[in-house]
């Protein structure tokens, strides 16, 4: 048999070999592929750089690719969206459904920062990308960002940091030293994937109002740490193989607080007496876990009790929002109108900003930038869901994603088309199911016949 009949023989066994479904390491390949590092600036509205002067960011846009705006999952929340990226999961689907951990059997509420250390919150059957490209032979880490300091299926980020309870979000100086550990991971400790959080613009935003000049100040704030971002990684060697995602969570309106407020505790058909479970006093939503057999009298007493509070039994909420379809939610919830918040037996909320409205009101949209070797220049692009960013992500790793909701088709139009492409190739066929699996199943069948025929021809021939 000749030397070619003998390597085409030797790629048939590898395309059908049992491991054939695992992504295939080119030798010497590892140190030629793009990094990527994901920055989330929390509750950076979509129009946060019209009434500021952001050069930097602006620049961004230039060299790179912006989003008109980006749609965050509803509920627009900080864990929940943050999770949704790096899962590409709606929320129902993943799990994460409240910045709260909370119990319904045990009445265990807690806060948001313990929440973010309790693993089984987290690590209930979605995994995160993180896990994903290391199972795939790659390193990741995460400074701060929601999610990245527990174990999944029993395995932890390569490198993380989680932030304290009284941490400052708005020390520019802690922002940059942040960045230096984030740009010595890439560099010293040959990490392929960080997710980067910084607490800001949300903090400015709730405490003085989106509109306010305090919040203006923290986004020329974020956009000098986006330049002084950029310059570290010129310095660090990392231009031409690093790619740069900026976005975030949600957005922030501003909070009504006058005329008539939503206020439970003086909804005239309503008892809390009537009620097991409550999850009030977070923003615009509420969950209500009715005692047993007053569903439908607690849901009589709220539905009509106030006209900017929509309420609903579970399985009537809105398909749409992809939110109610998760045991975690309670029979009965509900949101409020842009501006009102929900407050419960007593009024304890005095943020001039806040979020958690539905996801189609223009202020919780969120930006999307991105800059890199892969990402075309000069593009604006229509909005899209944050849903789809997580495939982009295992797209510009070379990793084969876990099955998720988003789709990789939205986003691959900002990726060049000239070669700018993950050293590893993606060979793996997708769960059962993903978007693109049969059209890959049927590429590998048809070059799997095609390699034997062109086998069984030439061991004839020559």
């Amino acid at each position: 048999m000749s030397r070619l009949t003998v390597l085409l023989a030797v790629a048939l066994a590898a395309l059908l070999a049992p491991g054939a479904g695992v992504p295939v390491r080119v030798p010497g390949a590892q140190g030629s592929r793009n990094k990527l590092l994901l920055v989330s600036f929390d509750g950076f509205r979509w129009n946060y750089d019209q009434d500021v002067d952001t050069p930097n960011l602006d620049a961004m846009a230039l060299e790179g690719v912006k989003a008109r705006y980006m749609t965050p999952a509803f509920v627009t929340m900080t864990s929940p969206c943050h999770f949704t990226l790096v899962t590409g999961k709606y929320i129902e689907n993943h799990g994460v459904v409240h910045n709260m951990f909370f119990n319904t059997t045990s009445k265990v509420k807690l806060p948001y920062h313990a929440t973010l250390g309790v693993e089984r919150w987290w690590d209930n059957g979605s995994v995160p990308i993180w896990i994903t490209a290391q199972r795939q032979g790659l390193k990741t880490g995460s400074f701060f960002y929601p999610g990245g300091n527990v174990t999944y299926q029993g395995a932890a980020v390569s490198q993380s940091r989680k932030e304290g309870v009284f941490h400052n979000y708005k020390d520019e100086q802690e922002w940059r030293r942040n960045i230096d550990t984030v740009m010595n991971w890439f560099v010293q400790d040959g990490l392929d994937l960080v997710t980067l959080y910084f607490g800001e613009p949300d903090s400015t935003g709730h405490k003085f109002g989106p509109e306010s000049e305090e919040r203006k100040t923290m986004v020329r704030q974020v956009d000098r740490t986006v330049g002084y971002l950029r310059e570290r990684i010129e310095q660090s060697g990392l231009a031409g193989s690093l790619n740069l995602i900026i976005t975030s969570d949600h957005g922030m309106t501003t909070v009504n607080k006058s005329g008539q407020l939503v206020e439970f505790h003086k909804f005239p058909n309503f008892s809390f007496k009537d009620i097991e479970f409550e999850l009030l006093d977070y923003g615009p939503n509420g969950m209500l876990l009715p005692k047993e057999g007053l569903l439908d009298k607690v849901y009589e007493a709220l539905k009509d009790a106030h006209p900017n509070l929509h309420v609903y039994k579970k399985e009537a909420f809105p398909k749409g929002f992809h939110y109610a379809n998760n045991p975690r939610i309670t029979p009965l919830l509900m949101y409020s109108d842009p501006g009102y918040v929900i407050h419960g037996r007593v009024n304890v909320q005095f943020n001039n900003g806040e979020h958690g409205f539905d996801n189609g009101e223009l202020d919780m949209k969120t930006i999307f930038r991105a800059v890199g070797p892969s990402f075309r220049a000069g593009l604006q692009v229509e909005p899209f869901e944050s849903v789809h960013v997580y495939e982009l992500m295992c797209h510009l790793l070379g990793i084969v994603p876990e099955a998720n909701d988003g789709h990789l088709s939205t986003l691959l139009p900002l990726l060049h088309q000239d070669g700018h492409t993950p050293a590893t190739p993606r060979t793996s066929v997708p769960p059962e199911g993903h978007p693109g699996a049969a059209s890959q199943l049927s590429a590998r069948s048809s070059l799997v016949t095609g390699l034997m025929a062109a086998t069984i021809l030439l061991a004839h021939v020559l």
